[in-house]
């Protein structure tokens, strides 16, 4: 282009534009007066005005301020120099030289093998041709993929004849971009997280969940009356399988995950989860580990996988099917197979059910609890149904948290399972949870919230879609995270109730016994709806504080929770965050400043110090005084004006742990007789 300086109100400025033609070149017959302005030549600028005079510089031009071409022949190219590519530089396992690295190419290839043997269809011996980038992007995808040279048993498929694309343990950023573009529904709010939709169900499907029972875990697992665990045969497993996998591989492209479980570097477990949603990818990179570089480069053959085709149902006539979703566990092949739900959390707590068979067999006690640790390496953990006030209690600010749900307990201390939070967010608010709500920003995951159309403010009051909102973060999200999330063995085991019935005093002392009685039982009480009526509160169990996860019988768990606690010197606590002063509609709910000044106590060791008595029925060990804790209320009765309505109360709560642990007693595991002792039944109520 030809630059032409023209000159307007005294202001000169540049205007590229195409050559004029020749003719027009010499009728304008523009000069230079040699001192850098435009002028004819008489000294007067072309349109009359006075000519401009600007210093000359010594290269002859006034300010050059222009910059190399860059190198690109085609905005494809130039589109690919904006990307950085990087790859692990761990020298390889075995070789003598330090700078002896496994190519790039090699690298994706062995990757891609495994992925492609993860995804093999039993019937066809071999798994699909793949390919690594974004289909939608051409100069992505890698030209690496994986040749088969397995004769199939069975005619050739559709899908066989096609390549795979596989997003592999992508960043959130490439995750947004995805969901985005392909996901309905999918959204970046305010803060900057991603809001999205999970369907039709908008929680866990527990009647759904199916575990194969076969030589392995007919005599580990816990079986029958009060089990989570609802029995399938492997032939219906492999059915399901092959439907999942056969969507998986029927798609363009694939989300696969290569993650880790447990922050015990000793006992971590290698995760493959391999999704047809970004929204899955995504939420996974939050709640498992996250593997550096170096650490996927060496990833291997995964622990367990897995395949989470949630977009498609199940076949309802394929035998143990009851609807069109089906989550199945098979814990020999070590896989699982998500079918007819996109609800996220059943890969997590799927995951969880694992470790809760993985873990015990190592003598690593598995754990659905909370947990934190002090500024002078006390730990406590905190068991707690919903609505107790573990996610409030476990979250202090004068000590650090190691994770608010899934834990383990090893030879070495304590260790959380997960890489990040999966928090409630119903009628958040930056008041009552503040690390919450300062979590939600670019890179968490909110499910089925509802925002504003214009400004993506999210309203977490509007249950529209469902009560059950949440947000799923990295854990480092949290400023007061510990990491790694590890800490030393537990001082203190703190079992929390809601005691909507208000007989339970504010605080026990639990010996060995109790503590194996209230953690099998996992008691709490929930106030009734009112759109049905009912006033009285209604007590709920869930062995081990989490029925639903459990694999073995609740008193295993049980077991190696009091021998270790027995081992490390650990101190079991009941404490009850419900009513006092009568049940709920009489009486009202223990003040939160008292509980925390009750778990404070706890911590600092004081309530260790203090005098204790004994209470009836229960037989609970109460303290006398707790600093900051009106003495009346420590126990119960004093707070009821109605003796008669306190004793029949208590009676009736006694009754219902009766009933409930009913379920426990004489319990047979496998081939053994592994009855409860007398001394367990005996630290229940008495009367």
């Amino acid at each position: 282009m030809d630059k032409k300086r023209w000159l307007n109100s005294g202001k000169a400025f540049l205007v590229y534009a195409p050559p004029t033609s020749e003719s027009l070149r010499e009728k304008i017959k523009m000069t230079s007066n040699g001192n850098g302005s435009v002028a004819n030549g008489n000294g007067t600028a072309t349109n009359g005005l006075a000519k401009i005079h600007t210093h000359k510089k010594h290269n002859g031009i006034c300010h050059d301020d222009s910059v190399p071409t860059v190198k690109a022949q085609t905005i494809h190219e130039l589109h690919y120099l904006q990307k950085k590519r990087s790859a692990p530089t761990t020298p390889v396992t075995g070789f003598q030289t330090p700078f002896a690295t496994i190519s790039e190419e090699d690298r994706h290839k062995q990757q891609l093998q495994s992925i492609s043997a993860s995804l093999a269809s039993l019937t066809r011996e071999t798994g699909p041709q793949l390919v690594k980038g974004d289909p939608a992007r051409k100069s992505d995808s890698q030209v690496t993929h994986v040749h088969h040279h397995v004769t199939p048993t069975i005619a050739v498929s559709d899908s066989a004849l096609k390549f795979t694309h596989v997003l592999y343990n992508l960043s959130p950023a490439e995750l947004y971009e995805q969901a985005i573009k392909y996901e309905k529904g999918s959204f970046i709010t305010a803060t900057g997280a991603l809001a999205t939709l999970s369907g039709a169900k908008t929680g866990r499907s527990p009647r759904d969940k199916r575990v194969v029972k076969d030589d392995l875990t007919e005599n580990e697992l816990w079986w029958g009356n009060g089990s989570p665990n609802i029995e399938m045969d492997e032939h219906t497993f492999m059915v399901n399988r092959e439907r999942a996998v056969d969507y998986l591989n029927s798609l363009d492209k694939v989300f696969v995950n290569d993650q880790f479980l447990n922050w015990d570097s000793e006992n971590r477990i290698k995760v493959r989860i391999v999704s047809a949603r970004a929204y899955h990818s995504l939420f996974m990179h939050n709640m498992c580990i996250r593997p550096t570089p170096e650490e996927l480069e060496n990833f291997g053959t995964p622990d367990f996988t897995i395949y989470n085709a949630g977009q498609f149902p199940c076949n309802r006539y394929t035998h143990y099917m009851t609807s069109s979703t089906s989550i199945d566990l098979n814990l020999s092949r070590r896989e699982m197979v998500i079918l007819g739900t996109q609800y996220a959390g059943e890969m997590k707590k799927g995951l969880f059910s694992v470790m809760h068979y993985l873990m015990p067999k190592r003598q690593i006690l598995s754990l659905h609890s909370g947990c934190n640790i002090g500024k002078d390496g006390d730990v406590a953990l905190f068991f707690g149904l919903s609505g107790t006030g573990k996610t409030t209690l476990s979250t202090d600010h004068n000590r650090y948290l190691i994770g608010d749900d899934e834990h383990c307990w090893g030879e070495n201390g304590v260790s959380n399972i997960e890489g990040g939070c999966y928090a409630k967010c119903i009628d958040l608010s930056r008041e009552k949870e503040p690390d919450i709500w300062n979590a939600i920003r670019f890179g968490t995951v909110l499910e089925n919230v509802v925002f504003d159309e214009h400004e993506r403010e999210v309203d977490y009051s509007d249950n529209s879609v469902t009560e059950n909102t949440r947000a799923a973060y990295p854990i480092e999200y949290i400023p007061n995270a510990k990491l790694p999330c590890v800490g030393p063995h537990p001082k203190n085991v703190i079992l929390l109730a809601c005691d909507a019935f208000g007989v339970l005093p504010p605080v026990s002392k639990l010996n060995l016994a109790q503590t194996m009685y209230h953690f099998i039982s996992g008691y709490t009480a929930l106030v009734a709806g009112t759109e049905d009526g009912i006033k009285e509160p209604q007590a709920t169990f869930s062995a081990c504080f989490g029925a639903a996860f459990i694999m073995l019988h609740p008193t295993k768990y049980a077991a190696m929770l009091a021998e270790k606690m027995q081992k490390h010197g650990a101190t079991g606590w009941l404490v009850n965050t419900g009513w006092s002063a009568g049940s709920y509609g009489h009486g009202s709910r223990i003040k939160l400043q008292y509980t925390r000044k009750i778990i404070d106590a706890i911590h600092s060791g004081s309530l260790l110090n203090t005098e204790y008595k004994k209470t009836e029925i229960f037989g609970l060990e109460i303290p006398t005084e707790v600093d900051g804790v009106p003495s009346e209320i420590l126990d119960p009765v004093n707070t009821w004006s109605n003796k008669k309505a306190y004793k029949e109360t208590l009676l009736k709560l006694a009754g219902l742990f009766k009933n409930n642990f009913e379920t426990f007693t004489n319990h047979k595991i496998g081939k053994g007789n592994n009855n409860l002792t007398e001394e367990i039944l005996a630290a229940g109520p008495n009367f």
